[in-house]
């Protein structure tokens, strides 16, 4: 099994969660993530209060960690819905996904986002498509 720091290798390839949104992977194991991101001007809205978007960053990377640093197939989203719960108020968010089905092709995963202070921001379910290594092959 790869190690926390060759996980964060491989997924520092992810530039735009990691490098544009600043994300990064707190904890990997099979089926569970946590990845974090602190909160820059960058990330807030107009409302001071972190955008949609970045909040979806952050989830989508901690179900990506989740879904694929453990495996020898690559997992993509194919569908989320996502209910924003609350205004953070804190400096950072935490993303925490958690696999709650893994079949041959699909999977299904919970992400649940809150603030450093514990305040629950967002709560996501998404449904990921694993391509096999063939076919991944065949796309090289």
């Amino acid at each position: 099994m790869p190690s926390l720091e060759k996980i964060r290798e491989s997924f520092s390839q992810d530039l735009f969660a990691t490098q544009a949104a600043g994300a990064v992977i707190d904890l990997a194991e099979p089926g569970h993530a946590v990845c974090s991101m602190a909160l820059r001007p960058i990330h807030l809205n107009s409302n001071s209060v972190p955008m949609g978007g970045a909040i979806f960053t952050l989830a989508d990377f901690a179900f990506a960690v989740a879904s694929n640093a453990y495996s020898d197939h690559v997992t993509v989203t194919q569908q989320v819905s996502v209910e924003f719960l609350a205004a953070s108020r804190g400096r950072s968010l935490i993303a925490e996904a958690r696999c709650m089905r893994q079949g041959r092709s699909s999977c299904f995963y919970t992400v649940e986002v809150r603030d450093e202070l514990g305040a629950k921001e967002a709560y996501f379910t998404v449904n990921g498509h694993s391509l096999s290594p063939a076919a991944q092959g065949a796309k090289d």
